[in-house]
């Protein structure tokens, strides 16, 4: 229920009624338990008269010291004559006899009704402004999490053309001297599109899937170099369902092919391993090839791996690249198991 400014749930009208239960508790105690009635119907009556007397003054944007001034000159007052209309005893009937105890008490009263009517404005006050906040929080939130599936998408559509322009080279150059393999190539291609296309419109991948991707990948690479290329793959069944972002294993595995194995005379061995480290996920690409000070690997498809891991992880994330014995490049990416 929303009255002027302040929206009213149950645990807002549960915190008014705490507050004039203790109120009336309160002046039992003073007068006897045999005033509880009384004292209950009194504390209710001015409670509920205050806090809707203000929200109305509220709606009307009038002043805040107005507002505690005609609540408390109005709404008390009202709130002792409802009490009486409900069979309460009558403290507003007593005031022509002048008597000092009903001076006295209607005072007390008011001055507590004025402190429980701040305490009461502060409580929904401070309910609202953390309704505010709270809102702010998940529209910026959620403009975060916009900005950053934005900019994936980018270093992503960065990363697939950058494969697929280097596969069709290749095609081409075959087209004239080996038909059969460049048909080959292009089935393979065609393999890793169709496994592409069903992940490009989700951030979210599996292990499982960036393995397949690398498979097409590496078959592709294979007619190229033949038994120049020698692969290996290490991963328990269990950890393939694991989620993984898409793009980030194959760009290791395409820079340890390129810079690494063929430039080389001999080829190489490519190790592709992923193992659990206790709250992360470890892939690692090793490959034999001329090693880390000839090849220089600082292309496309690391830089994005890097921006992509801070976007989605912060520093929880690592890709680290160093040399690997007797010759070639280690690169292991570390990721928190989500």
């Amino acid at each position: 229920m929303k009255v002027g400014k302040f929206a009213v749930d149950g645990r807002g009208l549960l915190f008014l009624n705490i507050v004039n239960l203790a109120i009336a508790l309160f002046f039992t105690a003073l007068n006897g338990w045999s005033m509880l009635k009384d004292c209950l119907l009194i504390s209710f009556s001015i409670g509920y008269c205050c806090w809707g007397m203000s929200e109305l003054l509220q709606w009307l944007k009038l002043p805040r010291s107005l507002i505690y001034l005609l609540v408390t000159l109005i709404a008390v007052p009202l709130g002792f004559k409802l009490s009486a209309v409900l069979g309460a005893y009558d403290v507003m009937g007593q005031w022509r006899l002048s008597s000092d105890i009903t001076l006295r008490m209607l005072l007390v009263v008011m001055l507590v009704s004025l402190f429980t009517m701040f305490l009461s404005l502060f409580y929904f006050r401070s309910r609202a402004l953390a309704g505010e906040l709270e809102a702010t929080r998940r529209r910026e939130a959620e403009s975060r999490e916009a900005q950053t599936a934005a900019q994936l998408a980018m270093l992503q559509a960065q990363i697939e053309p950058h494969f697929l322009f280097n596969t069709l080279a290749n095609v081409q150059s075959l087209i004239e001297i080996d038909p059969p393999r460049a048909s080959t190539m292009l089935r393979h291609l065609n393999t890793y599109l169709r496994a592409s296309l069903a992940r490009s419109r989700n951030a979210q991948g599996t292990v499982g899937q960036e393995l397949e991707l690398v498979g097409a990948l590496l078959d592709i690479a294979a007619i190229r170099m033949g038994e120049r290329l020698r692969v290996s793959v290490q991963v328990a069944e269990e950890l393939k369902p694991l989620p993984l972002p898409p793009l980030l294993l194959q760009p290791l595995v395409e820079n340890a092919l390129k810079h690494g194995l063929e430039p080389s005379v001999a080829g190489g061995d490519i190790a592709i391993r992923v193992e659990r480290d206790g709250g992360a996920l470890r892939l690692s690409v090793r490959d034999s090839g001329v090693g880390i000070a000839e090849s220089a690997p600082t292309g496309v498809g690391l830089a994005n791996i890097r921006e992509r891991l801070a976007a989605l992880y912060g520093p929880a994330a690592q890709l680290r690249l160093s040399p690997s014995q007797p010759c070639g490049v280690l690169a292991e990416l570390i990721v928190p198991i989500a």
